[in-house]
């Protein structure tokens, strides 16, 4: 077992010392793992709870954190303070460096949700994780907890970023109807380019993203203009916006069954129509032969009928 210096510091401060001198050489970086309690107290060759004062000294100085399921490790660099007195021009510089290393983190953070969009389009969202990306990137797997907590955040980040790629134009269409059906069919085409986008958005649950919540008001503008009670409006907007999640939600499983049969929707439906005549065919309901089945086309013909239904429920209120 290796023992550091015989010097009369406490042991709990020796290894304090070292962590630190790791981190203040560069050996450790923001996001790198420590040592845990037990590889600490084997290392110096004290005891568990000489470890564990140690790593809750340097927590308490803001040198590490602990991440669930990750362990402990290096935290990022606090930004630096102020000075209270000196020329202006330190002042301006730590603001300028300051500045500089939080435009820096977020231009990272960028890279790792960019790569993490990437991986997603190509493999799925089950394929994303932090040591994919790590691996995309040429990064230490523990590094990117510095910029990322984990695969939540991550995904909440992945999604915003994907809503502000909808490009919403500045002169809507007149009218209600022309306006939720331009707002269903941005939302849809974003659906197709990101499948496992759908399996993000929650009814129940949704989150205050900043692209989402302006794609949002855009889309219930409208509804809101034209009189109706809050809760009738929402249910409007909702309905819609569901309508196309739901049936977007059949994209990612569509490419999986693709994947898994090398078949498309066409063909599966053609090598299955025996079995469907058998099952489903009725004299009065007879089973086409040129039967198919198109995600687009199916998502166009809910949108009609659901926006059919809204006009009925919108001229009744606008009776009463």
């Amino acid at each position: 077992m290796r023992r550091t210096g015989s010097g009369s510091a406490p042991p709990y401060l020796r290894i304090v010392k070292e962590i630190e001198r790791r981190i203040d050489s560069g050996a450790l970086r923001p996001g790198d793992r420590v040592p845990s309690i037990r590889q600490a107290a084997a290392r110096w060759g004290v005891a568990t709870a000489t470890a564990a004062k140690a790593l809750d000294t340097l927590r308490r100085q803001g040198r590490v954190v602990a991440v669930p399921r990750v362990g402990t490790v290096v935290a990022e660099p606090a930004p630096a303070s102020t000075p209270r007195s000196g020329a202006g021009a330190v002042t301006g510089r730590a603001r300028r460096e300051r500045r500089a290393a939080a435009t820096g983190r977020n231009d990272e953070r960028e890279r790792v949700v960019r790569a993490a969009i990437v991986l997603a389009d190509a493999q799925g969202f089950e394929a994303v994780s932090m040591r994919g990306i790590a691996v995309t990137l040429g990064m230490p797997t523990m590094s990117l907890y510095g910029l990322v907590r984990g695969k939540e955040e991550l995904a909440a980040l992945m999604a915003d970023t994907v809503f502000g790629e909808l490009e919403l134009p500045r002169t809507p269409p007149a009218g209600w109807r022309a306006h939720l059906e331009l707002a269903a069919r941005l939302q849809w085409r974003l659906y197709l380019r990101h499948p496992w986008l759908p399996r993000l958005m929650s009814l129940t649950h949704p989150q205050p993203l900043p692209n989402l919540l302006r794609f949002g008001n855009w889309g219930m503008s409208p509804i809101l203009g034209l009189g109706l009670d809050p809760e009738t409006a929402r249910i409007v907007w909702w309905a819609v916006a569901n309508h196309v999640r739901g049936t977007a939600t059949n994209l990612e499983a569509q490419r999986d069954a693709e994947q898994h049969t090398g078949l498309s929707p066409d063909q599966w439906y053609t090598a299955h129509l025996p079995s469907l005549h058998a099952a489903l065919s009725t004299p009065t309901a007879p089973i086409d032969d040129r039967l198919g089945f198109d995600l687009t086309a199916f998502f166009e013909a809910g949108l009609r009928l659901l926006l059919d239904g809204a006009a009925v429920q919108i001229g009744r209120q606008h009776r009463t």
